[in-house]
C-alpha cells in the first residue's frame, strides 16, 4: 500500500489516540538490514514542522526496528518533547536495542500482543576490534559477553585467586585489543546514562528505586542481547506499558506493520547472487576479472512517515557477478547513490 493510502490508517490511529502519529521504520528485510541512524533526526524535524499546531496535545512515535545508534534516542526524544509534553511510543512488532532505549523516553508505551522489545546492552565496533578471518570484517564486541567471560572464570570455573583472574584477563587482552575493551566500558556507561536521562524525562529524578532496577534489568540481567521482552514482561520490569490495549488500536497497529512489511519485503530475503545467476550471462573484461552479469537495485532502508509527509532512505546499488582467472566466482557491490526522498500528501 503506498503512502497516500496508508495515510488513512495513520489518520484513524490519530483519531483513536488523540495524538499526532510519526512512524519510524528501519528495514527488517534479511540482507537489507538497516539501523536507527542520526540522519533520520533531520527528517523528523521536517515532519514536526508540518504539524498543524505547536505545541500539540500528544505525539505518538510508532517504531519498527532492530536497533542501531544508541545515541539517537537522546537526540530525538527531547526534540519530540519540544512539540508536545506527552509522548507515546507504539510498538506493533519489533523494537530492539536502540528502539527499546527510545521507548524509555515515553510517558506511555503501547505494545501489540505480537510486539517485543529487547535488552539495551550495546555491541561495539571500532578500529581496535578483532577482524574476522577471511573477510577482514571488524567483529562487534558484545558488552555483556566481556562481562560474562569474567563471570564464567569466577563463578562457573571457580577461579577467584587474583593472580589467576589476571591471567584470564591477559588471555582475553591477547585476543582483543585493550583499547577495544576500554571502548566497551565507555559504551555500556553511555547506554546506561542515556537510559537514565530518558527515564528522568517523565519520572522524578529522586525516584531512583524505580529507575535503577529498570536500567539494571535491561542493561545486564537479561543476559542475552536477543532476548525478546513481551508486554507482560515489560510491565514486570516496571516500564510504563499500557495494559488492556483497545482492540481497535491493536488492529490498526498490526495493519500498519503488515503494510510496511509488504511494501518493504520484510519476509523475502534479498538474494542478489541468486538474481545474478538467473540472468543471461554476459562477458565483459574488468582488469583480471570477467563480469558475467550485473544487476541494479533500488532498495528502501528506512522510512519516516506522518500524515502530511513521507521520507524514505533509498540506496541504488549495483551488484556484479565476477569470475577470476581461476574461474572462482565472487560478487562486487557498488553503491551508486543513497539519499532521503520526500513525498508530500495532497
Amino acid at each position: 500500500m503506498p503512502f497516500q493510502e496508508r495515510r488513512l490508517l495513520i489518520q484513524k490511529l490519530e483519531d483513536l489516540r488523540g495524538s499526532k502519529v510519526l512512524c519510524y521504520v528501519t528495514s527488517l528485510r534479511p540482507n537489507v538490514n538497516a539501523q536507527i541512524s542520526d540522519d533520520a533526526v533531520r527528517e523528523f524535524i521536517d515532519h514536526l514542522q508540518k504539524l498543524p499546531e505547536h505545541p500539540t496535545a500528544k505525539i505518538d512515535l510508532l517504531i519498527i526496528s532492530n536497533g542501531g545508534d544508541g545515541v539517537v534516542p537522546w537526540r530525538l526524544i527531547p526534540i519530540l518533547r519540544e512539540y508536545s509534553e506527552k509522548i507515546g511510543v507504539l510498538i506493533p512488532f519489533k523494537a530492539y536495542s536502540a528502539a527499546t532505549i527510545m521507548a524509555l523516553g515515553a510517558d506511555e508505551i503501547v505494545m501489540h500482543k505480537f510486539a517485543a522489545m529487547g535488552p539495551i546492552d550495546p555491541t561495539v565496533t571500532n578500529e581496535f576490534n578483532p577482524m574476522e578471518q577471511g573477510s577482514g570484517r571488524k567483529l562487534g564486541i558484545s558488552v555483556e559477553d566481556v562481562k560474562a567471560y569474567i563471570s564464567f572464570i569466577r563463578e562457573t570455573v571457580g577461579i577467584n585467586h587474583e593472580e589467576e583472574v589476571i591471567k584470564a584477563v591477559e588471555i582475553l587482552a591477547n585476543k582483543v585489543h585493550p583499547l577495544a575493551l576500554g571502548n566497551v566500558e565507555r559504551f555500556i556507561s553511555q547506554s546506561r546514562m542515556i537510559a537514565r536521562k530518558l527515564l528522568e524525562l517523565h519520572t522524578e529524578k529522586s525516584d531512583d528505586h524505580t529507575i535503577s532496577p529498570i536500567i539494571e534489568a535491561l542493561a545486564s540481567k537479561l543476559y542475552f542481547h536477543g532476548h525478546p521482552i513481551n508486554r507482560r514482561e515489560a510491565v514486570q520490569l516496571g516500564l510504563k506499558v499500557l495494559q488492556n490495549v483497545p482492540e481497535e488500536i491493536e488492529t490498526l497497529l498490526w495493519d500498519i506493520y503488515v503494510d510496511f512489511e509488504k511494501e518493504m519485503d520484510f519476509r523475502e530475503p534479498y538474494d542478489p547472487i541468486g538474481k545474478l545467476q538467473a540472468l543471461p550471462q554476459m562477458v565483459a573484461q574488468i582488469g583480471l576479472y570477467t563480469e558475467l552479469a550485473k544487476l541494479d537495485a533500488d532498495l528502501t532502508y528506512a522510512v519516516v512517515e506522518s500524515l502530511r509527509l513521507s521520507s524514505r532512505f533509498n540506496a541504488q546499488t549495483r551488484y556484479a557477478l565476477l569470475s577470476d582467472p581461476q574461474l572462482q566466482q565472487s560478487m562486487s557491490i557498488t553503491v551508486l547513490s543513497q539519499k532521503w526522498d520526500q513525498t508530500l500528501s495532497p
